[in-house]
């Protein structure tokens, strides 16, 4: 893990900055990862109304394909608002408009 340290071995030195982005990153993805697991499970696994617990302990065939499908397209949307996000910045920073 050379990027965490900067390649420099011999004074065995931490750079902060890559520790803080590397912790940065990590939290971002997740977040995504709770995002999907909270939408998904909520549109895709429905327990029992009656007892509140599931009525199977395994995923049924229609829920699965449920979670695989809804992953796959909020993966979509996901990368499709980043594109977007990106050009809009792209944009803004071409037009001198950007951070202001």
């Amino acid at each position: 893990m050379s990027f965490l340290f900067g390649g420099n071995r011999d004074t065995g030195a931490v750079d902060p900055v890559k520790i803080d982005m590397a912790v940065a990153e990590l939290d971002m993805i997740t977040d995504v990862f709770n995002r999907l697991v909270s939408s998904c499970h909520a549109k895709c696994i429905q327990p029992n109304p009656l007892s509140g617990r599931y009525a199977e302990p395994e995923l049924l065939k229609g829920e699965a394909v449920c979670i695989d499908r809804c992953a796959a397209k909020f993966f979509e949307v996901n990368k499709k608002v980043g594109e977007r996000v990106q050009s809009l910045g792209a944009g803004a920073a071409a037009a001198g408009s950007f951070g202001r």
